[in-house]
């Protein structure tokens, strides 16, 4: 597989990696087996999907200590990302970016994780009581520790942010210049797709200047994008998507013909499949842009990991940038 660097230090991975979250957290559960999960990382890495990105959240925490199970064998061949900052209580979630507890939120991550350092640790979200500051300057302790090599900003809630009348992530742009002051920004993981696109405007070129990797995730649209979903076909109370205003039956019947564009473009490449295009997209918006496609399945790790090979013409991309926009709220 191609490989892309992240940041100043040049780490390298694989050009698509794999996002842990369905094995573990906010997909239908009762399709998550530990033994399957573990088949589809070591299937990544065999493909040279080396970026693993989990967070001690997931679960919380069964993610990383599924990880850990591959990470006592193959630790050579992975990547690992895994974020703090967000606490898992009944029935909410709190930030929290206390010093004291990113130091322990570390040290726990790298013992479930059964590894001595984490190659890129993320700011799940920032906690609006504590200066940004603060929660990043513990973070970089860490790397001056050896425990972590790199440090990356998680924007994916940044439409929660949003101020009247301003861009999706100009939040997360202003974060960013702040910490930059205080430690380096090696990556930046937010949302990108074919049918959610703002991180093009402002996030992604700030990145590319700077010299700032890109994760992109739900770069898939959580499963839509693949073509794979039935419409109206409901999904268990505790996936996400049941509670999504885009993946209500109405909606994704509405945002069908997103989908059968990227089934034109991938006809034209043999035996593509809508997902690999909605990938290829992703990779083609910059060499610092690594998509995070997330699954818990072996077939469709072997899937994600042939899209590095697929690469879109400019007629392709064109096609693609005609799609008529996502209809529904995203929020």
């Amino acid at each position: 597989m191609e490989r892309r660097t992240i940041g100043a230090a040049a780490l390298g991975v694989g050009a698509v990696g794999l996002g842990c979250m369905p094995m573990s957290w906010a997909y239908s559960s009762s399709q998550q087996h530990g033994e399957t999960s573990m088949r589809a990382v070591h299937t990544a890495l065999d493909a040279g999907m080396s970026l693993l990105d989990t967070a001690d959240m997931y679960g919380p925490f069964t993610n990383e200590l599924l990880l850990g199970r591959v990470l006592r064998e193959r630790r050579r061949d992975a990547f690992v990302s895994t974020k703090c900052g967000l606490l898992v209580g009944e029935q909410h979630i709190v930030a929290n970016g206390r010093p004291s507890y990113v130091r322990r939120a570390c040290d726990a991550s790298l013992r479930r994780l059964q590894t001595d350092v984490i190659d890129l640790y993320q700011l799940h979200r920032a906690d609006p009581e504590v200066p940004i500051e603060e929660t990043w300057g513990a973070m970089a302790e860490l790397v001056t520790a050896g425990k972590v090599r790199a440090l990356g900003f998680c924007a994916v809630g940044a439409r929660a942010d949003r101020r009247a009348g301003a861009d999706i992530h100009d939040g997360t742009i202003r974060a960013l210049e702040r910490v930059q002051q205080v430690f380096p920004v090696s990556a930046v993981q937010a949302e990108l797709s074919v049918w959610s696109r703002e991180a093009l405007e402002r996030l992604l070129p700030w990145c590319e200047v700077r010299g700032v990797g890109f994760l992109a995730a739900m770069p898939l649209g959580n499963g839509y994008l693949t073509g794979a979903l039935t419409t109206g076909g409901g999904f268990e109370p505790d996936d996400l998507r049941a509670r999504h205003p885009r993946f209500t039956a109405e909606m994704m019947a509405a945002n069908q013909p997103i989908v059968a564009g990227l089934r034109r473009v991938a006809r034209r490449h043999g035996n593509a499949t809508p997902g690999q295009v909605a990938l290829a997209w992703v990779l083609a918006q910059g060499r610092h842009v690594i998509p995070v496609p997330g699954t818990k399945k072996p077939h469709w790790v072997t899937e994600n990991a042939a899209a590095s090979r697929l690469v879109l013409r400019e007629g392709d991309l064109a096609e693609i940038a005609r799609l008529p926009p996502a209809q529904g709220s995203w929020d």
